[in-house]
Order: C-alpha cells, then structure tokens, then sequence
C-alpha cells in the first residue's frame, strides 16, 4: 500500500512512551502477538520494557480500514489484538508466520500490500478529504465539493479515520506544529505558520492533544 511505513524498535529502558495522534494506525507485533493500534484522539501513554522487541506497518491517515476491514472508529483510542477482529484461524497464521520469519517485516509488509476486501481502488472519499483538509478547507465547503452532505461526510471520515473533518484536521495541524518546533523554530513563529491564532491557541492545543505542554514536550523526546 502506497505510504505504509514499517518500523521496528527495540526498548533500551523501562520507560513511559508517549505516542502522539497522527491519524495513523499500526498493525504491530510485540510480545509474541499481533495488535492493532487505532487512530488516536489525545496521547496514548504506555510503559514498555528494556529489552522488549516492536515490529510494526504503520497505515497513513484512512488507509488501514481497508485492509484490516474494521471502521477505523471502532477503534479509537484502543489497542486491540488482531484475533479480535479477523478470524481465529487467520489471525493465528500470520501471528505464527510473522514470529517464525527471520524477518518479521517482511511478513507484516505483505500484509500492508494486500487488499482484502477490494477497497484500496475504489474508494477516493479519504483521500480527498484529507487533500481538502489540507486545504484548510471548512466542513461544510469540503462537503460541497465531495458532493456529500456534512452529515454523510462525518460519517465516511469516522469510518476512515476514526473522527470527524474538524478533529482530523487539528490532529494533522498539531502534526505540522511539532515539526516545526522540533527544528527550532520559535514557538510564536510555529504558530504563525501553522494557522494557529496566536500562541496561546498552539499551546492549548498541543496541550489538549498531547497532554503536556510544547517546552516538556520536547524536552521529554529528547531524553
């Protein structure tokens, strides 16, 4: 699937690990099994442990739906292991192939590549909403333009995103924010530039969906 990224990590301490929202979801392998990371509304804070192996495809913003065949609103704000959503038989083989591979991405890639339920050509409803978010365009003139009703529009986006135009749209501008404060921007100038009213309004946003404010932010990734 175009954009699905594989990564992998291997904890070198116990830790707390804050996963911000991204609009994403990941098919990941940890602990000897397959879960399912839903789109996040706020940061998902887990703790891990040194030594611990993740193995991970993770889906740009409405693309795992389609492969995983469950709305991506059922899965909001949850981890879920992979048996819970696909058959047993079916979930237990690609658990078993992924943790008897030498190269566990490789399978999980496979799985990033196939279509399942032959939606991936079909359905361009995400993609231009998240071209028309981009835009910065409002709700009702995305709707407008996708030839849907603003009622219709919240639905296909829950199911494909696991939220609404309005919160996708704050979780991608948050991502747009980070980036530019992670290369040393100023604070004042990242609000600016990333269509924040003011500074105030970048940190109570990032405090909102991150949980903590801009400076500890950063400071917390780069221990």
């Amino acid at each position: 699937m175009p954009g699905a990224v594989l990564w992998s990590r291997r904890q070198s301490a116990d830790a707390h690990v804050r996963v911000l929202p991204d609009a994403c979801m990941d098919l990941m392998w940890a602990g000897g099994r397959l879960l399912v990371a839903g789109p996040d509304t706020t940061a998902h804070v887990t703790p891990v442990r040194a030594g611990e192996v993740y193995v991970a495809v993770r889906f740009p913003p409405g693309a795992a739906p389609s492969v995983l065949g469950v709305p991506a609103g059922e899965l909001r704000d949850l981890r879920v292991p992979l048996a819970d959503l696909w058959p047993q038989r079916r979930a237990r083989e690609l658990a078993e192939r992924v943790g008897e591979s030498a190269e566990p991405t490789a399978a999980l890639e496979a799985v990033a590549a196939s279509d399942p339920h032959g939606r991936i050509a079909r359905d361009r409803v995400p993609e231009a909403v998240l071209a028309g978010v981009r835009r910065g365009l409002a709700v009702a003139d995305l709707a407008r333009e996708l030839a849907l009703s603003e009622r219709h529009l919240r639905r296909r986006c829950l199911d494909a995103f696991g939220y609404g135009p309005k919160t996708l749209a704050r979780i991608l501008r948050l991502g747009h924010a980070l980036h530019r404060a992670r290369v040393g921007l100023p604070f004042a100038q990242v609000a600016h530039r990333t269509g924040y009213a003011d500074q105030a309004h970048l940190a109570r946003e990032v405090r909102a969906l991150a949980g903590v404010p801009l400076g500890h932010l950063l400071a917390e990734e780069n221990r």
